[in-house]
């Protein structure tokens, strides 16, 4: 699947069920994209494509084979058919790396016969998304980031890349605390041309500098997805014994916590916090997805695909 030259360990990034259930499906872009290679996604530039957009007056060194002879014969003047070219996606995958994504649950799914932490789902999703797009002759990049953009691959559509990505996922490990906004605003600022981000995080920062960040990116005219990926026990809080909890991003952070006194309050901000930034995302066009670890990610995966096509 991989093929040769892939460390043996990144082959299990790829789930052999996951692809299965995802092959048939395709991930194509609503708006228009900028590429280089005929494809399947709208571009803003004209060519001779399938789909028509306007004419324009003939001008000498234009291929006649173009020239609308019923035009012609209504205007007594030449036109040329114009058509919305195709082209390939460039799309970047922005993987949450931070402390809090090494969260694993006891009501996570499994894979290789140990519970997924956040960021073993984000990796396993980053993985089978790629491997779509590059067999759609897509370009993909990946950016992993905590605080700062730790490594950043541009996108490419090569099948080879493919084992550059996998190779990234299955060596990437959680670091320090979260800035997801600097760092969306970062990779906008360098993304001039417009494509798919697709922001693969826990979201557990500020949610309105997290939608800001967000904006800048419709802004530029990119395409966004954002796949929010929570565990189960973070969105339902079924601790029942008093316990001490601890901050996954700050060690010194420890705290003993009677569950059924704050678990009201907590699941208010929860849904409060999840409920804004699905409205904004709303708001801004932005494809929301919320994902919880206890269900498995090709499925999930699956689901949005076919109801997005």
């Amino acid at each position: 699947m991989v093929g040769p030259g892939a460390k043996p360990d990144c082959m299990r990034m790829l789930d052999s069920e996951a692809l299965a259930r995802i092959h048939r499906l395709e991930l194509l872009v609503r708006g228009v994209v900028e590429g280089f290679v005929a494809g399947r996604h709208k571009s803003p530039y004209k060519g001779f494509s399938v789909e028509f957009a306007e004419h324009r007056q003939y001008a000498p060194g234009d291929d006649l084979r173009a020239l609308d002879w019923r035009a012609y014969g209504k205007s007594d003047r030449y036109y040329v058919k114009q058509y919305t070219e195709e082209t390939n996606l460039r799309a970047t995958i922005l993987l949450d790396a931070s402390g809090s994504m090494r969260y694993r649950g006891n009501l996570a799914a499994k894979a290789d016969g140990r519970m997924l932490s956040k960021f073993d789902y984000a990796r396993f999703l980053a993985a089978s998304l790629s491997h779509l797009m590059i067999h759609q002759q897509d370009a993909v990049g990946l950016a992993t980031f905590d605080t700062e953009i730790r490594r950043h691959i541009p996108p490419r559509s090569r099948p080879s890349h493919l084992r550059v990505l996998l190779g990234e996922l299955c060596d990437a490990q959680c670091g320090r605390e979260t800035a997801i906004a600097p760092i969306l605003h970062d990779i906008a600022e360098r993304s001039r041309r417009r494509g798919l981000m697709v922001l693969i995080s826990d979201l557990l920062d500020d949610p309105e500098e997290i939608l800001r960040a967000l904006h800048h990116f419709r802004y530029r005219r990119h395409e966004v997805i954002v796949l929010h990926v929570m565990a189960e026990e973070e969105l339902t809080f079924p601790f029942e014994q008093q316990s001490e909890f601890r901050d996954i991003e700050r060690p010194s952070g420890r705290a003993q916590v009677d569950p059924h006194a704050i678990r009201a309050e907590y699941l208010d901000q929860v849904r409060r916090h999840v409920a804004r930034i699905e409205q904004g995302c709303g708001q801004m066009k932005v494809d929301y997805v919320g994902l919880s670890t206890r269900y498995d990610f090709d499925a999930a995966l699956s689901r949005y695909l076919a109801q997005r096509k």
